[in-house]
This record gives structure tokens, C-alpha cells and sequence, in this order.
């Protein structure tokens, strides 16, 4: 259950009733506006529900209470995808306030220069001034993209509707949104790539939508052959300064990150478990420990590490073994690093996912933790969902063998994205918000050189919002085919992956596939993915039982996500699907 808010009758524009999941002890204010700006709010430790919010002049308009629930507080600018961290103010009690309405649905007590804002589960309206009554009445008023505006206050409060079983280190309740440097450029990213990907994809819209995350993959590291990275005093891994040139005393990785996040985004990094035979060697010391590298490791164990290899176990028993992946997670967050994917990890590695997601929540940084296989099976799952925000368990999606010329292109085929169908299937009792199964790179963007065609990437596409996979573009962002970004922003689709449901598979037969899922009310409805794997087009065709609609004299509404039109049934689903595509339904009761 999630909390949504917001009464079309006390707001001056039409606003429609959005929902987002939310962990426990956080309040979130969500905006949809056209100035591409975010809304700092205070930081509290306190005991009490409350907020504030600054308008687009700077200054704050809004304090509703005197204190917040312990833990954060944060605004998140839905257009731009963009959190904005937390800023210290003075005690709540020496801010401007709002003052309330004399009526729940009634703007109309507001002064000039002030328009109202309700909030359905705080059950109260406030009238907030404006800078000028322009700017007060009108900011909500401007979209992009042809939008309708749309204002959540959401709270979730004691922990009553967190998920149990994810990892609760206050990020990622729904899918991760962004772009992922391995598919296109591969062996080869440098600081001048990533941020002109960066750039690319601020300029795109697709940040606007919620696409935040700029996540580096391998090769940023020195590696001067098989003996292992190269590591720094405390045995960690150095940044190859050739492609990461420091500037002055700040770490190249740094000055991406930092670069990142002038737009507004965030910056992911790529690391693999154990630790350099090279530390082990040298016997580097644990940065803050009388322990050293050789007491820790386990020599006769080797860890993946695909391209550069010398890496072994860490025997997390060991006296020293946390606090050598506590200062690895240290120096990220140092970094500005919002996002950690440990690469290579197999069933055998459960340890290293605690030791990592501990070394996070005692780094004080938020950063999301992606675990992606080198042999991982559900056998993992039960520690994958206590500790992991997401993992990735299937082969890479990438087609090798299809590239020519030493060229990344195309990026993967078709064979390779229908090995997926089964993982969906397989891993869909372990997700759920927070925690998410990773279907790997969404090789969406770069028309014929993504490797499907139309129907197949709007294939892909839907699979994946179907199973509420984190959606990573391996695309070049700079080059962006205007019929597949259409496709990335088609806000229908988006909203079946971010409801964070994993959809299940009720319908396996031949070349026919159905998977289904059924969001809650108000706003929701049932999603019914009818899919074709076969060499020409086929009726798919199920019951409205079987993908779990209860029984309806009046029928139901079959809304197609992807061509927009709607049509009513009966009581049966079905649909003529082309080869190798889908017919994305959100259906509802008549």
C-alpha cells in the first residue's frame, strides 16, 4: 500500500492522483514543472511529521510542522528525475509559514499572491505565498511534453508499509532509471565520454522522466596485467589517470561524479568482490586497522574479475575483512558515488553482498547496490533481497559474436533478449519494491544499430517494465533515434515498470507468452503483456480469470499502452500479435 495525495477540487490547475513507493521514514514532495529547477526542504531529527517547500524564487513558502520523522527528508522533480539533496536550515519555529484553509476543498481563503496545496493524508489544505502573483498562481501551470501537472506529498510513516524483505538503505523503492557505459562503449571510456553521455541524456528529455543514473562499468582502473589491479596504500584500486585525469589533489573519478551532478544526476561506479593479489603481496595495511591485506584474503580462492583478474576471497571472518570494504565504500562515497554495481559474484559470494551493503549503510552516503552474476541462482535470492537493491543473474545481453569491425554494434539481437522470457518467469517471487531483478542493458536508442527491430525493441521494452526491471540504456546517448526515444518516453509504458510489481508468467504455450500483474486502486489496473515469440503474426488469446480480473457483468476496458487505442471484451484478452512483438494492455473493469 502506498500513500498518494492530492484533491483536484482544492487545486487551481487539473492534477491528477499519482502514486510512487517511498521507504520508511521519509516524507517526499514530487513536482512536475517546466522550470527544471529542484525544491530544497529542510533536515530534521525530530519525532513529528512536517515538511517545507521553497518556490521557484528561491525562498521557502511552505513549513507545515515543527519537526520531520527521523531520518531524511528530500524533493524529488519527477520531470528531471532529480532527488535534491538535503539542506540544514534554522529550527522550523524561525521559518515563514503557510497557513492553513478554512475548508479542505476551499482555495478560495487564500490571499492574493497565494495559491493553495492539499494534502488527502495530512487531511488539511495551506495556502503558500508566491513570489508575485504570477509566479505563485501560474508555476504549476507550464509542462512539458504535453503533461498535466501533478503535485505528491507521500508519506511513509513507522514502517507500516515497508517491504520487509528488501534492502531498506533509503534508496530505489522503484526501479533504477540511467545508462550504463559497457554496452557501447565497452573497453573504452574515458572522463570526456562519460560526460558528454552525460550531456547527451540531460538534453535528451529522458532526465525529465526520471532517467538519473550515469553508470561507469569497467576499465576505469589501473590493471597492468594478471596479477591484479593496481591499489593505493590501503590496497583499494587506483583510477587510471589516463582516462580519468585528476585535477589538482581531486580523483578523476571524482571529477566525473562531481560533473554529474552539476546536471542534476547521479554517478554509478563498477567494482568486483575479494582483493588485489597485489595488495596481498605488498600486504598493504586496512586503513584504520593494525590488520593488513594478507590477513585478510584467502589466496587459494580466486574471485571473478573478467577482465583484469587477480583477485581472491576475503574470509570476512577475519579480523579486518569489514573494515577493508568499509574503506573501499568510504572512499566511494568520497567520490560521490550513488550507485555500486560488484560485478562477477556467484552463489558462494552471499558474505560479500552483507559485507558491501553494511560498508554502505556505515558510509553514511545513500548509494544503490547492484549485484550482477557470474553464476548466481534463486539459491541467493534470500540474500539478495536482505541486502542488494537489485541483481542481474542472467548472460549478458549483449550480442558479441554479432559485432563487426570492432565496432560495439549491433548491440544485441534478438535471440539474446528471448533468453529473458524465462528469468522472468523464474526470479518473479523475489522482486518487489526496493528489490529488483535486473534483466540487464535496455538496448533501446540507436535504431538498427540496437539490433531488433521496432516491434522488438518495443518487446524488450515491455518485458522489462513487466518484470519492474531498473531500465539502463547501453546506448550512444549522443546519437538517439527519434522513433526509439518516443518509445523511452512513453509515460504509459514507464508507469508499469515504476509500479515496482514483478509480473508473472500465466501463460507459456508454443510461441505464446502472457504475463500479468494487477497494481492497487485508485489509479491502477490490471497489466497484461500478450507476446508473440514466433516467426509470424498469432492470435494470443486468454481469459480475464486466468490473468486475475475478478468476474465482470459489464465487461472490461482493454487499453492498448503502446498504440493508444481502447477496446472493450467480455471476458476474454486477446489480441493479433506480430512475430516477436507484444500488445501491452492495462485493463479495467466497465
Amino acid at each position: 500500500m502506498i500513500f498518494h495525495g492530492l484533491t483536484k477540487a482544492c487545486f487551481p490547475e487539473k492534477a491528477r492522483l499519482t502514486r510512487v513507493p517511498i521507504r520508511k521514514g521519509v516524507l517526499t514532495v514530487q513536482l512536475r514543472q517546466i522550470h527544471n529547477k529542484s525544491f530544497p526542504i529542510q533536515e530534521s531529527s525530530h519525532s513529528h511529521i512536517g515538511e517545507s517547500v521553497r518556490n521557484l524564487c528561491g525562498r521557502l513558502v511552505f513549513d507545515y510542522t515543527e519537526s520531520v520523522i527521523q531520518g531524511e527528508l528530500f524533493v524529488r522533480d519527477t520531470m528531471l528525475g532529480v532527488t535534491t539533496p538535503l539542506q540544514t536550515h534554522q529550527r522550523s519555529s524561525d521559518l515563514p509559514r503557510a497557513h492553513p484553509c478554512t475548508h479542505f476543498a476551499d482555495s478560495k481563503s487564500c490571499r492574493a499572491h497565494e495559491y493553495s496545496m492539499c494534502t488527502a493524508y495530512l487531511n488539511n489544505c495551506f495556502c503558500l505565498p508566491g513570489c508575485d502573483k504570477r509566479k505563485g498562481m501560474t508555476f504549476l501551470r507550464e509542462w512539458t511534453h504535453g503533461l498535466k501537472a501533478a503535485l505528491l506529498i507521500a508519506l511513509l510513516a513507522g514502517g507500516v508499509l515497508h517491504n520487509a524483505r528488501a534492502e531498506d538503505n533509503g534508496l530505489e523503492r522503484t526501479p533504477v532509471l540511467g545508462w550504463s557505459s559497457w554496452s557501447f562503449l565497452r573497453k573504452q571510456p574515458t572522463a570526456d565520454r562519460m560526460k558528454a553521455q552525460a550531456l547527451a541524456l540531460h538534453n535528451s528529455g529522458l532526465q525529465e522522466i526520471g532517467y538519473a543514473y550515469i553508470n561507469l562499468d569497467d576499465f576505469w582502473y589501473q590493471c597492468p596485467g594478471p596479477q591484479g589491479p593496481n591499489v593505493d596504500a590501503y590496497g583499494r584500486w587506483i583510477t587510471d589517470p589516463s582516462k580519468f585525469p585528476p585535477q589538482g589533489d581531486t580523483d578523476g573519478m571524482k571529477v566525473v561524479a562531481d560533473y554529474v551532478h552539476s546536471l542534476g544526476m547521479k554517478f554509478g561506479i563498477y567494482v568486483t568482490p575479494g582483493i588485489s593479489r597485489q595488495a596481498v603481496n605488498r600486504n598493504t595495511p586496512i586503513k584504520g586497522t593494525s590488520y593488513t591485506a594478507a590477513q585478510i584474503a584467502e589466496p587459494s580462492v580466486k574471485e571473478n574479475n573478467y577482465n583484469c583478474k587477480g583477485m581472491v576471497r576475503i574470509d570476512y571472518s577475519k579480523p579486518g575483512a569489514h573494515e577493508y570494504t568499509n574503506s573501499w565504500v568510504d572512499m566511494l562515497a568520497a567520490w560521490g558515488v550513488d550507485y555500486i554495481k560488484i560485478d562477477g559474484m556467484t552463489d558462494s559470494n552471499a558474505a560479500d553482498v552483507k559485507a558491501w551493503s553494511d560498508a554502505v549503510r556505515q558510509s553514511g552516503r545513500p548509494m544503490v547496490l547492484d549485484v550482477t552474476q557470474g553464476d548466481l541462482t534463486t539459491a541467493i535470492a534470500p540474500t539478495l533481497m536482505k541486502y542488494a537493491n537489485q541483481w542481474e543473474f542472467a548472460p549478458d545481453v549483449e550480442c558479441y559474436r554479432c559485432e563487426k569491425g570492432g565496432s560495439s554494434y549491433p548491440l544485441t539481437s534478438w535471440a539474446d533478449v528471448a533468453k529473458r522470457f524465462n528469468y522472468v518467469a523464474e526470479w518473479q517471487p523475489y522482486a518487489g519494491p526496493g528489490a529488483f531483478n535486473d534483466y540487464d542493458s535496455l538496448e533501446v536508442g540507436n535504431g538498427s544499430n540496437d539490433g531488433l527491430t521496432p516491434i522488438e525493441r518495443q518487446t524488450q521494452i515491455s518485458l522489462w517494465a513487466l518484470g519492474a526491471a531498473p531500465l539502463i540504456l547501453g546506448v550512444d546517448l549522443t546519437h538517439l533515434d527519434p522513433t526509439d526515444l518516443k518509445y523511452l518516453e512513453n509515460s504509459a509504458v514507464l508507469a508499469v515498470d515504476q509500479d515496482s510489481i514483478a509480473a508473472k508468467r500465466v501463460l507459456n504455450t508454443g510461441n505464446q507468452q502472457v504475463f500479468a500483474k494487477t497494481e492497487p486502486e485508485p489509479n491502477g489496473g490490471t497489466i497484461v503483456g500478450l507476446f508473440n515469440t514466433g516467426g509470424k503474426a498469432e492470435e494470443v488469446s486468454i481469459s480475464a480469470s486466468t490473468v486475475g480480473l475478478p468476474e465482470n457483468e459489464s465487461g472490461y476496458s482493454l487499453h492498448d499502452l503502446w498504440t493508444g487505442e481502447t477496446k472493450r471484451t467480455s471476458s476474454t484478452i486477446s489480441a493479433v500479435v506480430p512475430s516477436h512483438g507484444v500488445v501491452l494492455y492495462r485493463i479495467r473493469g466497465l
